[in-house]
């Protein structure tokens, strides 16, 4: 009796081993076929614990309230700023950023005003063009006892504070100034002087007013017969670079400019009117330089009108997007970002006309 249940128990257990031999093997004839065109899968190629988790998390999280920005434009006093004001909209649009903007128009009352009704509607984010570059102390305090942080756009402020802002986000307007100007002692390097340059700067104690005029100048300054000996504020617009051309131009033909150095297309695009207008031919009687790179100067660039333009690029409005997601998701932002940027010249002019969304 014994050897018979012994002999059964050793069956049974034969048995098992075999069921599970199989059961374990990759050579299972019951086992349906893989699909067709399935990769056999390495374990090395799986992702790791973390990244899993971190997958998991994010596919089954509630989805976050959207960002709110505040958004204080200076104005819209220029096709640049006419397409960097679309840019911030369209960026936001397609990020799903909540954009709250208010023109100040050309006022930095107004901004002030803007900014302490962001700081009230208890915003994410605000963001700054600033219209000129001194006086933000005091109000960037208040956003910064509010808690909210403070990311300059486009242009730049003063402050001794640097803590008050995280980050800014534009052209470098000093090397603008410098590349105008090593284009022109290029330009001029077999021209005998004395040179007189015009120069039509834009609103007075603006970022870009300031350093363009000084980067222009460290460069040209170089040649001690060459010189500025006309200046003055145009506001970056069209009718008062139009304007203070044609006043520069009642001076004497002895003491006429050869160049016109304008710190935007706006400004530079008025003047070639009032350069025409005075019989003149403008690149040829009187050289042109520009800032901006919009579409109607680089137009005129084709033309032989305008002599260079430096590029300034206003489609930024992706960059503070993700400059704002990055500082809601506690990340550390560069204190400053600068776009590419060019120079155009004649030569280049029909082939960058092309491309130009401004």
């Amino acid at each position: 009796m014994r050897k018979a249940v012994h002999a059964l128990l050793l069956g049974i257990i034969a048995a098992f081993a075999v069921f599970a031999l199989q059961g374990c093997s990759g050579n299972n004839a019951d086992s349906p076929p893989a699909p067709a065109g399935t990769a056999e899968v390495q374990t090395d190629a799986l992702p790791s614990f973390g990244d899993w988790l971190q997958t998991s998390v994010s596919e089954t999280a509630k989805p976050e309230t959207p960002i709110t920005l505040g958004f204080s434009q200076l104005g819209k006093e220029s096709a640049w700023r006419v397409a960097n004001t679309a840019s911030v909209q369209e960026a936001a649009a397609e990020s799903g950023i909540r954009l709250v903007m208010k023109n100040a128009e050309q006022s930095q009352k107004k901004q002030f005003e803007a900014i302490r009704d962001f700081i009230q509607m208890k915003v994410d984010v605000i963001a700054i063009a600033p219209v000129v570059e001194s006086g933000w102390e005091d109000i960037l305090r208040e956003v910064k006892a509010a808690g909210i942080p403070v990311v300059i756009l486009d242009r730049s402020v003063n402050v001794k504070d640097t803590s008050l802002f995280v980050t800014t986000i534009g052209s470098n307007f000093y090397e603008e100034g410098a590349k105008a100007g090593k284009y022109l002692l290029d330009r001029l390097r077999h021209l005998p002087g004395p040179i007189r340059i015009a120069e039509l700067q834009g609103t007075s104690g603006s970022a870009p007013s300031i350093q363009r005029g000084e980067g222009f100048r460290s460069v040209v300054s170089a040649r001690e017969d060459m010189s500025i000996t006309q200046s003055a504020p145009a506001d970056f617009t069209e009718d008062k670079g139009r304007a203070i051309m044609r006043g520069f131009l009642q001076a004497p033909a002895e003491k006429r400019p050869h160049v016109l150095f304008a710190h935007n297309d706006d400004m530079a695009l008025g003047a070639i009117d009032a350069i025409e207008e005075a019989g003149l031919k403008p690149g040829e009687d009187i050289l042109v330089l520009s800032v901006d790179g919009s579409r109607r100067a680089l137009e005129q660039l084709a033309a032989g009108k305008l002599n260079a333009v430096v590029e300034c690029n206003p489609l930024i409005g992706p960059q503070l997007m993700q400059a704002a997601k990055e500082i809601m998701a506690g990340r550390t932002l560069p204190k400053r970002m600068v776009p590419p940027e060019d120079i155009f010249t004649q030569e280049r002019a029909a082939e960058a006309v092309n491309g130009r969304k401004f």
